[in-house]
């Protein structure tokens, strides 16, 4: 092992106790559900949004709720309904008839972390003045520009089964998360937790157990995690056979995808490994974190063909056959 990689290892091994903070506070409320926590603590290390997708009442909104208390900043929630305004997000321009001036008043967007509840339940506008403040990092208010604030993270969550009022997400907002979360039915073991603790009023407060510039802090160290170019190549093997898959020998995947993935596809591949590997106290990528986050990273981005509806074939199954004829370094 070089004197660079084990000067990382041990950088690693130092600060991986903000990992333990984080989930250890956010366990007192979420029960199980330890697969999203840790995608909701890789988002958080590496600045990238989320999309959390499941059935209702599985605690999607409390989990990122418990996250957002957890660290020591501004959290805002916003609903989304049919009737959402682009203002109502972003804010809008305020005439003041003493002065017979416009200001601007800031909307709800302008927080670290922003839960967009149900967001697909919005139109095109709102998607529209969200997608600029999820990839510019910040809004257009009238003739005025802002930056948002650091950390800025969109957390969202969306309903699969209800379709009545809801609108398809654009895909180039889709793109713009860094992974899309299924989040499904805790345990019968899990689920009695779950009844003792919120029947019999033991519900615990969350408290901020880490500060912004801790946070901002441990986010350079993840940056510095160590991926080697066999390991980068591995990812670019992925999201070319999702573009191009009979050039990697894959001739029955050809029909079952209409789209591949972006190149944000392999930047966050390797951003969500870096943090994956960190979260196990490692300061080295393996081929191992990007099987473990893969398909979170890629579901979104890989779009199935008809034919592959026609199979029953979702993009998680199109993924599974991907990464089992893919060749590991």
């Amino acid at each position: 092992m070089s004197v660079a990689l084990e000067a990382i290892n041990k950088r690693v091994q130092e600060e991986s106790v903000f990992v333990s903070r984080i989930l250890g506070e956010t366990r007192k409320i979420i029960v199980g559900q330890s697969t999203v926590l840790e995608r909701l603590l890789i988002g958080l290390l590496v600045g990238g949004h989320l999309l959390l997708e499941g059935v209702p009442g599985l605690a999607k909104t409390l989990a990122i709720k418990t996250l957002a208390k957890a660290v020591d900043t501004s959290f805002k929630r916003i609903q989304f309904t049919p009737d959402l305004l682009p203002s109502d997000v972003i804010g809008t321009m305020v005439y003041n008839p003493q002065t017979q001036s416009f200001s601007s008043k800031m909307g709800p967007i302008f927080a670290n972390f922003v839960l967009a509840d149900e967001i697909n339940r919005a139109p095109a506008k709102v998607q529209s003045a969200l997608l600029e403040a999820m990839q510019e990092g910040q809004v257009t208010i009238g003739d005025e520009t802002y930056p948002l604030k650091n950390p800025f993270l969109v957390l969202a969550t969306q309903n699969p089964i209800d379709q009545e009022g809801t609108y398809p997400l654009p895909e180039a907002q889709v793109d713009r998360f860094l992974m899309k979360l299924r989040v499904t039915y805790p345990s019968k073991e899990e689920e009695k937790e779950i009844l003792n603790l919120v029947t019999m009023g033991a519900f615990p407060e969350t408290q901020p157990v880490v500060s912004v510039r801790e946070l901002l802090r441990v986010r350079e160290v993840v940056k510095a995690v160590y991926v080697d170019d066999k390991i980068k190549d591995y990812v670019l093997s992925l999201v070319d056979a999702t573009r191009f898959p009979e050039k990697s020998g894959m001739k029955s995947l050809k029909l079952l995808i209409q789209y591949g993935a972006s190149p944000r596809a392999s930047i966050g591949l390797i951003q969500a490994a870096k943090a994956h590997a960190f979260i196990q106290k490692r300061g080295f990528v393996t081929p191992e974190d990007i099987k473990a986050i893969g398909k979170d990273v890629l579901r979104h981005r890989v779009i199935p063909s008809f034919e592959a509806e026609a199979e029953n074939l979702d993009s998680d199954m199109i993924l599974d056959r991907l990464f089992a004829e893919v060749q590991v370094p």
